[in-house]
């Protein structure tokens, strides 16, 4: 990748040194970064304005074409490290929604064999009016409540169907709980007891509800939500049914990694997991490989007023039996039709949200 605004391209060492969290503008206003003198890439305008103003340009590293960040589709948030594709030269090319088989939707999703005659059924009707029964009752004391699956079959698998495609295009795995891998952080990290200055315990009625939801995803009773591919914002999630105030939407899954060996990771999904008083302890959940429908909802602009307003979940952090987890919650009830959005910089206030639409 390029980047022209007098071409900037960082040195070996300054790339050594990039922090995966900075901001466009904190790399732009860099001043140890080294200017380019190749007249090559003298006469580079942005191919979908036509301008070769002072703004960042990004130059295809296959076709050697500039964008603005704001310009190219979908918009670059910040300026990528290492290699960056146009979205003509992108593997990643918007995809058509694949026909996914009711089979082949159980197996992506490890919904259970033993569940298949009546998963898609919501199985026990009479069980789950009467636990909705006790959820009402407890309302007042409740923090948070399960998430509504859609009545009708159809509609579920046309929700699983959409994720499917999504993250296969992506050529990454689906998950419902945090991934643990040799290379990276192992489970005995992610203790909250590390947290600098505590971390909020979820309560039992609540950790019953979490419970309750990953139960209703084993036997495909998904969130009323559908993942679709937006020629501006890329991936984005927008509710197919109508989604209450409080309502437990997902948990944030995926690898589990500490945050110093991703500095210079180039995967825009990162989430905190854990801010350790010892900084290399601190943990960050990668959906690079494995990851959920929370992997495709996306941050709103903090810059705005307008796209403040946009804002119905919040990115909560809990600890549960004595593990970091994070949660994304409703803040307002939210309509059908409507496009979730949460604060990507809800502790950290570091992550570039200028360009976000």
């Amino acid at each position: 990748m390029t980047a022209a605004s007098s071409y900037l391209r960082p040195s070996p060492s300054q790339q050594r040194r990039h922090q995966k969290y900075r901001s466009v503008n904190d790399i732009i206003n860099n001043k140890n970064t080294s200017v380019d003198d190749d007249d090559d890439y003298n006469d580079v305008v942005c191919d979908e304005c036509g301008s070769g103003d002072d703004e960042v340009l990004l130059l295809c590293d296959k076709c050697d074409k500039g964008f603005h960040l704001t310009c190219h589709r979908p918009v670059v948030v910040r300026v990528p490290i290492g290699p960056w594709f146009c979205r003509s030269c992108s593997d990643h090319r918007p995809p058509s929604i694949k026909s996914f088989s009711q089979s082949k939707i159980f197996d992506f999703f490890k919904i259970k064999k033993c569940c298949t005659a009546s998963s898609l059924k919501r199985i026990s009707p009479q069980d789950s009016r009467r636990r909705r029964k006790r959820i009402v009752h407890h309302k007042k004391r409740r923090k948070l409540l399960p998430y509504a699956p859609s009545e009708e079959t159809a509609q579920r698998l046309k929700q699983m169907r959409s994720l499917a495609s999504a993250l296969t295009s992506l050529n990454m795995e689906y998950s419902d709980h945090l991934t643990y891998s040799f290379d990276m952080a192992p489970r005995s990290a992610n203790l909250s007891v590390f947290e600098k200055g505590g971390m909020q315990v979820l309560s039992k009625e609540d950790t019953e509800t979490l419970e309750y939801c990953r139960t209703m995803l084993k036997r495909g009773e998904c969130p009323p939500l559908l993942v679709i591919f937006d020629s501006c914002e890329g991936y984005t999630v927008e509710a197919d049914g109508p989604i209450k105030d409080l309502t437990l939407i997902t948990e944030y899954i995926g690898d589990v990694d500490y945050i110093k060996n991703r500095e210079h990771d180039d995967c825009d999904s990162m989430m905190t997991l854990l801010l350790a008083s010892n900084p290399s302890k601190s943990l960050v959940i990668c959906p690079d490989k494995r990851g959920n429908i929370a992997r495709f909802i996306n941050g709103i602009n903090n810059f705005t007023p307008e796209a403040k307003k946009k804002q119905n979940l919040k990115c909560v952090r809990y600890s549960v039996h004595g593990e970091c987890r994070v949660l994304l919650v409703a803040t307002r009830d939210i309509a059908k039709g409507e496009r979730l959005y949460y604060d990507y910089n809800g502790y950290e206030h570091e992550y570039p949200t200028h360009h976000f639409v």
